[in-house]
């Protein structure tokens, strides 16, 4: 009898034994994720930013800037164009004439994801390469319903001095040719960023 009692206390002691270097292991061992102080990074003040400038989408001629890589198979008769996918290096520009001053260019893709009106989704860095934002970049993804008088779609990060941004883009279509599909917008962007 005397041994039925000593195995349960051996059994308790084991699990406890165990339970404790689980603990102790976990306490001791290193996690994927740590709080780091802001100044460690360089960020100091937070700031409100707005840029102005104009996206040339030239999806026409010889050099274009908008290139269409893939459809669906209902694209062509889609009233809206739906599933067509378009790869983008448009410039961005001082001023609405396509040869005002570069500040920029708008790289990524857009893409027909609605059934019943135009919306696009878009998926676009826009990498400046002027003045103090030169290499840097804002991320943007969202929807441009491009018939709308004014869109805005959610600025979601950055890069450079744009790094930790978050803000919204209003864009504002100037010009649109509706035989060529080329046209011209206007981007007044507001970003907080470090």
């Amino acid at each position: 009898m005397a041994m039925a009692k000593a195995a349960p206390n051996t059994l308790s002691l084991i699990s406890t034994i165990f339970f404790l270097s689980l603990l102790t292991n976990g306490i001791n061992s290193q996690s994927f994720s740590r709080n780091l102080p802001q100044k460690q990074l360089g960020l100091k003040k937070e700031k409100l930013s707005h840029l102005h400038f104009y996206f040339h989408d030239i999806v026409s001629g010889k050099n274009p800037t908008a290139v269409q890589v893939a459809a669906a198979a209902m694209t062509n008769t889609s009233p809206t164009g739906f599933g067509a996918v378009v790869m983008i290096d448009d410039p961005l520009t001082l001023a609405p004439e396509l040869g005002s001053k570069q500040v920029g260019r708008a790289q990524g893709i857009y893409a027909s994801a609605a059934l019943e009106q135009v919306g696009l989704l878009m998926v676009m860095n826009f990498a400046f390469t002027d003045g103090k934002y030169n290499g840097s970049t804002l991320s943007v993804l969202g929807r441009n319903t491009v018939f709308s008088s004014v869109r805005e779609l959610p600025v979601v990060g950055g890069s450079g001095l744009f790094r930790f941004a978050r803000g919204y883009a209003h864009a504002k279509t100037i010009w649109f040719n509706l035989t060529t599909g080329d046209a011209t917008v206007e981007y007044n962007v507001y970003v907080f960023h470090y």
